[in-house]
């Protein structure tokens, strides 16, 4: 049985049970409890606070554990990553009061920053040759500068609306984070089995985000340029229509480029253009 530890609550929580549902293994929603058990696949999933996910993988309580690269970079654990998941992403950056100019990083020189992640921060100031006097703090970390507690804080970012309902301004990104999948050194052969087809349900899942399944009309004499247009996985279907000097035309596009792509098929005679969802993919 392969155990997963898995934040407790919060945005990561809410992700990774939809990446888990999503990738077809189900665990009871009835109520949820410390150490709970999927019924279709060996896995069990424990609950726990983040920053206690990297030592619970590292000392072999979980096999894996999906955290986020800012609680994995600070905790320096002996696990190793072994996805990076691409969601749950923000940064972690230094602020100060905004009503302060300033003039780059040389302003930190000799002042109190508030944080909860003193070890990425202590790294971050002796690479650029900085001294700062790090105060750690659990927790509404952006009231330090009004209370007087810090000059300036360090602290997860995701839309910055917080910093700015407390008078403060981003100064510098010193890293960005997304939930990662890491996992114990000493994985054993048999649980390694597990964890490979866990992987390959997770890369179908994440293959096919964005995306979008494409069937259209198409004017058989364009359908040369209509190909060349399409970015598909390989090549796109093409199947001859009941009427004479059409085919269909079935591909896969990236939703970054969908309506780019779409105005291009439009303009080379594509018709009745319908798209579709894709779950997932698996190459």
């Amino acid at each position: 049985m392969l155990r997963i530890a898995v934040q407790s609550k919060g945005r990561l929580y809410e992700e990774t049970m939809d990446l888990l549902r999503e990738s077809d293994i189900k665990l009871s929603s009835s109520k949820r409890t410390l150490l709970v058990q999927s019924t279709n696949f060996p896995v069990e999933v424990l609950f726990l606070r983040d920053d206690d996910i990297p030592q619970s993988v590292a000392n072999g309580v979980a096999d894996l554990g999906i955290v986020g690269e800012n609680e994995y970079l600070e905790r320096k654990e002996d696990a190793e990553i072994v996805r990076r998941l691409g969601f749950s992403k923000c940064r972690l950056s230094l602020a100060i009061p905004a009503a302060i100019d300033y003039p780059g990083l040389k302003w930190f020189q000799g002042k109190k920053i508030a944080t909860s992640y003193p070890e990425i921060l202590k790294d971050f100031m002796a690479k650029n040759g900085v001294k700062t006097d790090i105060h750690v703090i659990t927790g509404s970390v952006e009231i330090a500068p009004g209370i007087g507690l810090a000059d300036a804080i360090f602290d997860i970012v995701s839309s910055g609306s917080t910093l700015v309902s407390n008078n403060l301004r981003e100064v510098e990104v010193v890293m960005k984070s997304e939930a990662l999948l890491i996992g114990n050194r000493n994985i054993s052969p048999e649980k390694r089995e597990v964890l490979d087809e866990l992987l390959f349900r997770i890369e179908a899942v994440k293959m096919a985000e964005d995306k979008k399944y494409v069937l259209m009309n198409a004017p058989t004499e364009k359908l040369q340029e209509i190909i060349e247009v399409l970015p598909g996985m390989k090549s796109p279907t093409v199947m001859p229509l009941a009427q004479e000097g059409w085919s269909s035309v079935h591909t896969v596009l990236d939703q970054k480029r969908f309506w780019e792509i779409i105005g291009k098929l439009k303009a080379l005679g594509a018709e009745g253009i319908l798209v579709l969802p894709i779950e997932k993919m698996i190459l």
